[in-house]
């Protein structure tokens, strides 16, 4: 049996988490040993390396690149009558000739609106109703994400299965002689992410400046290039003048992630809204205790290996700093938790679940 997926966002050069997600996903479903042959759509050419060297795969690179969901992949599909399609991170094609399947990560343009440009909300909001409306399952990498499709779409819950995405701990565990960047403090707190309001950076800004007549305060390190609106949240650090107690990074390449993470003293996610949060795996596999807000599915991800805060409250994340710093004992307990915690998480297993979904949807086993 064909089915088809669409692997336009595995070959991103700066892949973020959705596009992280497709390609790992796609990766394990290959590897599974089933009977099916998978069609791989691209608007691109993939590197040689991108995916296994395995028979049980086509690559269909499809143009043009303009419309290319709506035009060239509905087209194709079309053509090749694939039993169904699989969406990992992208919008179902307006015109779909075949069954689809769509993974949706998470509904935070509508808890938080005015942490995304006008005209991404609106596309979010349109391509995630339509989603949930037209494909015949959907896939939510979190309980809360199938809540909030149940609330704000009124997708009916059997039309949803809740499977977590995976994590390859592996690059991010204890490895000797990894290359450090330069010019990192010798202690620090560390946030990896795009700096834009959704991470609620402003609070942690704020949150050192309260703290930094501390004798112990480590620097912040902020790792990540500047998204939309992230102008506000640079100009407070000016104003604020904690030019000494914050450092910025720009984009951090994949294969110098794991030292400045292993490096951190603390891990700290405020954002307000994540559907999944692999950073939070990352500081874990990494050895380091995590301090999370409790913004969307962080509390499933963390489970009990973070120390966790209202994601709104400035002064609960003050004092989990400052717990956190005072209590050796606590951050232990915490690097503990989150070795058993962060194995929750495979992409064999999210493979498996989705593979199963897929066949039921498609109605490949009568």
């Amino acid at each position: 049996m064909q089915i088809a997926i669409d692997a336009s966002r595995t070959t991103v050069a700066r892949r973020t988490g959705t596009e992280n997600y497709a390609l790992q996903l796609t990766r394990a479903l290959l590897a599974l040993d089933s009977a099916h042959h998978w069609l791989l759509y691209f608007r691109d050419q993939p590197a040689p390396d991108l995916f296994p060297t395995t028979d049980n795969y086509s690559i269909k690179v499809e143009t043009p690149a303009r419309l290319w969901t709506h035009l060239s992949l509905a087209r194709a599909l079309q053509r090749d009558k694939p039993k169904g399609i699989f969406i990992p991170a992208h919008v179902r094609p307006y015109f779909c000739p075949v069954p689809s399947v769509v993974t949706v990560h998470d509904l935070g343009y509508l808890h938080f609106p005015d942490a995304h440009p006008k005209r991404q909300q609106r596309y979010l909001d349109w391509s995630t109703r339509r989603n949930a409306d037209k494909a015949q399952h959907l896939l939510a990498d979190s309980q809360a994400t199938k809540l909030d499709l149940q609330q704000f779409y009124k997708t009916p819950k059997n039309k949803i299965s809740v499977v977590y995405p995976g994590f390859d701990s592996g690059a991010f565990e204890a490895v000797d002689n990894l290359p450090i960047l330069p010019n990192l403090p010798a202690r620090y707190l560390l946030h990896v992410g795009t700096i834009q309001p959704r991470k609620n950076l402003s609070r942690l800004i704020n949150a050192i400046h309260r703290l930094r007549q501390h004798p112990d305060l480590p620097r912040l390190v902020l790792a990540g290039r500047q998204g939309w609106l992230s102008e506000p949240i640079l100009q407070q650090i000016d104003d604020l003048k904690l030019q000494n107690h914050i450092q910025l990074l720009d984009y951090v390449r994949d294969e110098d992630l794991a030292a400045l993470y292993q490096n951190a003293t603390a891990y700290v996610f405020p954002s307000l809204f994540e559907g999944f949060g692999f950073p939070a795996l990352e500081a874990m596999a990494s050895g380091v205790p995590v301090i999370s807000s409790d913004g969307g599915s962080l509390p499933e991800v963390v489970g009990d290996a973070a120390l966790v805060f209202p994601a709104e409250d400035e002064d609960a994340l003050v004092e989990a700093i400052l717990h956190l710093l005072s209590t050796p004992q606590l951050q232990a307990q915490l690097v503990a938790n989150g070795k058993k915690q962060m194995q929750k998480f495979t992409w064999q297993k999210a493979a498996q679940e989705t593979l199963q979904i897929l066949e039921q949807t498609f109605r490949l086993n009568k």
